[in-house]
């Protein structure tokens, strides 16, 4: 189902969003216009870090809600996760399928929606909830990658659809085992994103369409067939075929190598690796990808052998910094598995690795930065630190480079007992080979509950990358699913279970500002300014709410 809707003052709104251009020049040139905020992570760089400084240490306390989107109710899985864009005073975000998209584009100043695009995707198995991490643009086109396997390219002036590609077939019935949460990576003239479906037994890819005709024209499988490199790390079986390796959020790209990097999901089934013995390449892993051909570069294995289901699904940030007396192209990474990493960028070089939460799973590094596995799984269940969800998740970490610190959204003293079985893949049927029992699950349920005396908390915890420690820790009373917003002024942006969205001073951590918003934050905030006003804009629960000094 499609649906259009265009509101009042119609040539205004022509006038307004015709000037709505953005070429490949203007997104990788991000940094130079942070009046907008033009791709998932603000740059190519996924940093989340932001110039604008009018909004500052002294007056974030007076920072008041201007305007609120609201969305339909959501079911228990499902959470308003998207990024919005935005272009010359214009957003764009996508709201949660529930049942239907909904694209709107809408006066960033106000609120008031310009237009609205519905599409109502077809079944779909999710493991996690009907979630989307938001949208991409090119040109005067934005582009929507959707659950049931869609990529949707639409008209930014209108909301008029220009194709509507069906990636993915269904496997059985009416559904396939694939999806679409991520949003798409626009590099050059190519739309480049991959599926989730890990839980399902799917093989993993990373592919690039056509930004103009929607045309497929490269992808890489996760995971090698006969004859590839890697393929002899699945225990030479048929394992491979549903060997898992999705993929969940964005990557990142070097314009000087022409690298993309991506993270990817666990090996399936998740928590028994006997059918797959073996360090299961290139799931758990960062892959560096040639943009124009999708040939891998080099790749980094983050948990070979995964059996706790520790997605590398994480945002690769990338920055260039001073690395033992040198200037080093480096990548960060806050991995699900509790490991803070800094890796070359160029070459895959193993350069740091460093619990940020606590880890039983491994004892540490060989000489060549392979973490060495400290515990195994068995039928009766084995303890393991961090739990299921990890030492944090999908949500975006930031970097700051003028305090020199890496914030993340972290889960502390969490752990799961992993229990592993024996499981024959099925289509259609989830393929886990065990389960598992935590101290805090994937939804919100009692949010407000958790007692002091449960251990564990969520925390925004400020990391120095050239040793991996903790900086300053700020503590909250619920884990945290929100991604984290840093800027030149000095502050940090971020949420939680309970529904607060607050400010922090960057250099330690210091309370500056809260407010109450009443749902919890499970996206990555954002700052933009229009007509030398500067907004801050967030979504918690069922709506999408921005904040900017009072006047």
């Amino acid at each position: 189902m499609k649906l259009r809707v265009l509101f009042t003052f119609p040539l205004l709104i022509a006038a307004t969003l015709a000037a709505q251009q953005v070429p490949f020049e203007r997104i990788l040139n991000a940094s130079k216009e942070p009046q907008n905020w033009l791709t998932y992570g603000g740059t190519f760089l996924n940093q989340r870090y932001s110039l604008l400084n009018q909004v500052t240490s002294d007056n974030v306390k007076n920072l008041e809600l201007q305007w609120v989107l609201q969305v339909r109710s959501m079911d228990g899985t499902t959470k308003f996760e998207a990024t919005p864009l935005v272009v010359d005073g214009v957003m764009y975000t996508v709201k949660p399928p529930s049942p239907a998209y909904e694209v709107v584009a809408l006066d960033a100043v106000t609120g008031r929606i310009y237009w609205t695009y519905s599409y109502a995707p077809a079944e779909s198995r999710t493991c996690c909830g009907r979630n989307n991490k938001g949208l991409a643009i090119l040109g005067d086109r934005l582009y929507l990658a959707t659950i049931d396997t869609h990529l949707i390219s639409l008209d930014a002036k209108t909301g008029r659809e220009i194709f509507n590609l069906k990636v993915e077939s269904p496997n059985t019935g009416l559904a396939s085992d694939y999806s679409f949460t991520v949003t798409p990576l626009v590099v050059k003239d190519k739309v480049i994103l991959g599926p989730s479906g890990g839980e399902y037994g799917i093989r993993g890819y990373v592919a690039a369409f056509d930004a103009k005709t929607g045309n497929e024209k490269w992808r890489f499988h996760v995971i090698p067939e006969p004859g590839e490199p890697g393929h002899e790390t699945w225990g030479g079986d048929k394992s491979w075929e549903n060997g898992g390796g999705s993929i969940w959020t964005p990557g990142s790209y070097d314009p000087e190598l022409n690298l993309v990097y991506w993270g990817t999901g666990n090996a399936g089934p998740d928590w028994n690796g006997d059918p797959r013995p073996g360090d299961n390449l290139y799931t758990c892993s960062v892959i560096a990808l040639d943009a124009d051909s999708g040939k891998l570069k080099w790749h980094y294995q983050f948990s070979p052998h995964d059996e706790f289901d520790y997605d590398s699904t994480q945002v690769p940030v990338l920055a260039d910094i001073e690395w033992q007396g040198r200037p080093r192209k480096v990548m960060m990474w806050a991995n699900r598995n509790g490991i803070f990493y800094v890796l070359d960028r160029a070459t895959g070089q193993f350069l740091l690795g460093k619990p940020f939460v606590k880890v039983n799973w491994t004892s540490g590094f060989d000489a060549k930065g392979k973490p060495i596995r400290a515990v195994q799984t068995s039928a009766s269940g084995i303890r393991v630190y961090p739990g299921n969800q990890g030492g944090t998740n999908w949500y975006n970490p930031a970097f700051n480079p003028r305090t020199g610190l890496f914030y993340i959204p972290a889960w502390e003293e969490t752990s799961s007992v992993f229990a592993k079985r024996q499981q024959e893949y099925k289509p259609g049927v989830n393929y886990a080979g065990g389960g598992f029992t935590a101290d805090v699950g994937l939804t919100a349920t009692n949010t407000y509950t958790r007692t002091e005396d449960e251990g564990y908390y969520g925390s925004i915890k400020a990391i120095d990358p050239k040793s991996g420690d903790a900086k300053w820790v700020y503590k909250l009373s619920q884990v945290t699913d929100s991604g984290v917003l840093t800027t030149a002024s000095n502050l940090v942006f971020a949420g939680g279970r309970e529904g607060y969205f607050f400010a922090l001073d960057a250099r330690d951590g210091k309370l500056l500002w809260k407010s109450m918003l009443g749902g919890q934050v499970a996206n990555g905030p954002i700052t933009y300014s229009v007509n030398g006003r500067q907004y801050v804009s967030v979504a918690a629960g069922n709506g999408l709410f921005t904040f900017a000094l009072r006047q």
